[in-house]
Parts: structure tokens; C-alpha cells; sequence
């Protein structure tokens, strides 16, 4: 079994009208199960749900959210993150901004597994790319998406 987790949808725009993340869009399409939980940290149910699953592995890109040992215990071979910068640099939110902002010529994605702390566990893979000159933020932001580590 498989499934997708994503954030419940959000309100946007003027009308506030609720706006559905990419992720679930896609999964959707792909008649793949999408699970939002509101919460994630002692939340029992969603644990269970998970467990039903049986996962071999728990791939989380983007969340944003530290995920409690009881939910990366689940996965046979683990729980693996992909993070947009080499990290030890730059944990946490906005690395691809800070990138930009610090001027720094190089950055890249990094593949590590998971643990209870943000963004520190051990490392599988990274990819470098350079920064242009005069890259945005938003230009790098789309080539991260595509650099595979």
C-alpha cells in the first residue's frame, strides 16, 4: 500500500477560498490516498492509519514539520527527507532565500534520513549546483525542484 500525506488545504486569495496543495492534486489525479491530519504529534489515529499502510519507506519533501519518533519508527528502511540546500547549511525554512541572500555561489539539494530534530540526520546524498550572478530566488527555486541527489 501506498498513500500520500500532505497539509489540509489552506484558505487563499481574496475570497478565501480553500486552495488545495499541489502534492494533493497530483495524487488525486494518480488515484493515489491522501491523508491530511490537522496534527501529527500524538495523534493516534493517523499513526494507525500509517501502520495499516505497512510502509516500506516514508519519503517527506517540504513539510516543514518535525515528525515524532512514533510516526519514523513506522517505516521498515526508514524515513528519508530531501532538503533544499547542502546541509549542514541552512536547517529549517527559507534555505534557497538565504542562499541568495548570503551570496553564496554554490548550492543544492541533500537527501538524509530523518530523526526527531529539524533538518540533522544523517546524510545519504547531495547534488551541488551553482548560482548564477544575478539568479532569483524564484529561478532558483525551480531548479532545485528538478536537481536530482
Amino acid at each position: 500500500m501506498y498513500g500520500v500525506v500532505t497539509k489540509p488545504d489552506v484558505q487563499k486569495g481574496r475570497g478565501m477560498k480553500f486552495e488545495q496543495s499541489d502534492v494533493k492534486k497530483y495524487a488525486l489525479e494518480k488515484d493515489i490516498p491522501v491523508f491530511e491530519p490537522e496534527k501529527v504529534k500524538s495523534n493516534k489515529e493517523f499513526a494507525d492509519e500509517l501502520r495499516e499502510l505497512k510502509p516500506d519507506i516514508m519519503c517527506v519533501v517540504a513539510y516543514g514539520k518535525i515528525l515524532p519518533k512514533e510516526i519514523l519508527d513506522i517505516p521498515k528502511k526508514g524515513a528519508i527527507n530531501l532538503h533544499a540546500s547542502l546541509l549542514p547549511k541552512y536547517r529549517g525554512a527559507a534555505p534557497i532565500q538565504w542562499a541568495v541572500l548570503n551570496g553564496d555561489e554554490v548550492t543544492g539539494v541533500t537527501t538524509m534520513y530523518m530523526n526527531e530534530k529539524m533538518d540533522e540526520g544523517d546524510i545519504i546524498l547531495q547534488e551541488e549546483t551553482k548560482i548564477g550572478e544575478y539568479e532569483t530566488t524564484g529561478e532558483l527555486w525551480d531548479r532545485l525542484a528538478i536537481v536530482r541527489s
